[in-house]
């Protein structure tokens, strides 16, 4: 990528750094351990920058345990390892890729969804040998990252990177995870009475499973929702479940005016970087993580450098879920019919997400509609233990849409 014109900022951050001596020997601080944390971390100390990590948890993707995601491979033509390897992420974490799986609409019809090329990667999250949290930490480790533990971090002196994970909740994936003699596969569902606006899934590798229902709105209903997601993928795909243990996550969609706090770069889902479709933001966080680097060392301008990277696909990932959102149950099946019948869901999935005049047209019309969700009137919040409430859902926040 060509290198830009520095900012006003990042002006100020070289200053700072003249003034303390050299930035080959300058200590960059990064607070939050999560892939997008980590990788900026492996950025640099592959360039021979000293690199301390500060992590509130007691261990690596605490908040995940064990859970089961999808390293999506359709926004873009290259494959996502590929793309992880060009950025200089060795890809030795689990992945499972899945070229073939199945969906369901409400009314229980059944549509086979198959690629020629693997459409996502399933890998597992938080402690543990081959999880992808795992193994970033243990890379950056061995390049010399120094990564502390229960580090709370209330301000960075110096070049440093914010990446603390999500600030708000605007759609929320709650379930269970389980051991299960099931065969390996993935199935969704898209029901309105099972997620609303979103979908249920069910992931199974290896005599483990996730079973979620990702939901963009009723909240407060989340058990409602995943009592009917358990069900219905028992009738429908045979669920059986072992030892089932109760999770749920929240993600955070937002494209920021500028996505710099004071000085610093803020990466990842703290700065809102994900799929607004379907809240695939593994690829987003780890390559905005590396962009945030990449703007340190040479002293460009970060801004210039995601907004040319990500702006494209986040842009079409929120006219995307303006759309989705507003299609219902009957738009879903249609949709659903249109992918299988395609033959190859990937590059289906793929042509969402070109540049295109119509999608620039119906961009100001997506944008009123797609705001970062921190309010929902459902909600009471008194003595409320739902997801959403545990992450701060009743602070109300406009979401930073550029035009």
């Amino acid at each position: 990528m060509a290198l830009t014109t520095p900012s006003p900022r990042a002006k100020t951050v070289g200053s700072q750094l003249q003034m303390s001596g050299s930035i080959d020997h300058e200590e960059f601080r990064i607070v939050g351990a999560g892939p997008a944390g980590l990788a900026a971390a492996i950025a640099l100390a592959r360039a021979g920058r000293r690199v301390v990590v500060h992590e509130a948890a007691a261990q690596v993707g605490s908040r995940f345990q064990g859970d089961h995601q999808g390293l999506e491979n359709w926004t873009t033509e290259q494959d996502v390892l590929d793309e992880l390897r060009g950025l200089g992420i060795a890809c030795n974490f689990t992945a499972t890729p899945r070229r073939e799986g199945v969906a369901f609409d409400a009314w229980g019809n059944r549509y086979a969804m198959r690629s020629d090329c693997p459409l996502v990667y399933i890998v597992e999250r938080g402690p543990g040998p081959g999880t992808l949290d795992s193994t970033l930490l243990a890379q950056a480790r061995e390049l010399g990252v120094e990564v502390r533990f229960n580090s709370t971090v209330r301000q960075i002196e110096g070049p440093g990177i914010l990446a603390a994970g999500p600030r708000a909740a605007d759609a929320i994936a709650v379930g269970l995870h389980f051991e299960t003699s099931m065969p390996d596969g993935w199935w969704v569902i898209c029901d309105d009475d099972l997620a609303p606006q979103g979908y249920a899934y069910l992931l199974v590798t290896k005599g483990r499973g996730t079973v979620k229902s990702c939901m963009f709105s009723g909240f407060k209903r989340e058990a409602e929702y995943v009592a009917r997601t358990i069900d219905r993928f028992r009738k429908l795909a045979g669920l059986q479940m072992k030892n089932p243990r109760s999770h749920g996550g929240a993600g955070n969609f937002r494209i920021p005016v500028s996505a710099y706090s004071g000085q610093h770069p803020v990466v990842g889902e703290q700065a809102g970087f994900q799929d607004t479709l379907w809240g695939f933001g593994i690829r987003f966080a780890i390559s905005s993580g590396v962009l945030a680097a990449r703007s340190l060392m040479d002293e460009s301008n970060y801004d210039a450098r995601w907004r040319e990277a990500l702006n494209p696909l986040l842009r079409a990932a929120v006219v995307n879920r303006a759309v989705y959102g507003a299609l219902g149950n009957a738009g879903y099946r249609w949709f659903l019919r249109r992918a299988a019948a395609s033959g190859d869901v990937r590059r289906f999935l793929h042509g969402y997400y070109g540049r295109s005049w119509f999608k620039s047209l119906l961009y100001p019309w997506a944008r009123l509609h797609v705001q970062s969700r921190r309010r929902d009137v459902t909600c009471s919040h008194i003595n409320c233990a739902c997801v959403w409430c545990r992450r701060g859902g009743s602070v109300k926040h406009r979401a930073e849409l550029p035009g």
